[in-house]
């Protein structure tokens, strides 16, 4: 069928100026059954963290997609895809970057203490939380 392109692996998607999907996180009713979950289905946990309370990170064992980043639902947060973040080198480009392309709410880049990781959020037109984390 002309026109139509089946991505076999992540490295086939081409990405954005955000870059290449990091992590997805997801609040579950229960993270660590949501983690044993995502185990029956081939993730091995990498870390756990006081992040959130108590939460996961998962990947492919064959390494081959993004981290899953679980959390507990806690206060007004409802089960769900909390954001999917992109991995990028420099953080304070794209937030120029994103700020010349009209995106609003841009918030950061800033340090997150709990998993020593950099962060950049920012939202779609319907108000959903995207994140840009440093790739290095």
């Amino acid at each position: 069928m002309a026109g139509i392109t089946i991505l076999t692996t992540w490295q086939s998607v081409p990405w954005s100026m955000v870059g290449k999907i990091d992590h997805i996180e997801i609040e579950a009713s229960d993270a660590e059954e949501m983690a044993d979950f995502l185990k029956k289905l081939g993730y091995e946990e990498v870390r756990r963290t006081e992040h959130h309370g108590e939460s996961f990170e998962l990947e492919p064992t064959d390494s081959d997609g993004p981290l899953f980043e679980i959390h507990t639902v806690d206060g007004e947060e409802v089960p769900g895809i909390n954001h999917i973040a992109y991995a990028h080198d420099d953080l304070d480009e794209l937030a120029e970057e994103l700020g010349d392309q009209g995106v609003d709410s841009i918030v950061g880049p800033y340090d997150v203490e709990e998993t020593g990781r950099t962060i950049l959020n920012f939202r779609d037109p319907d108000g959903r939380r995207f994140q840009a984390v440093d790739d290095e």
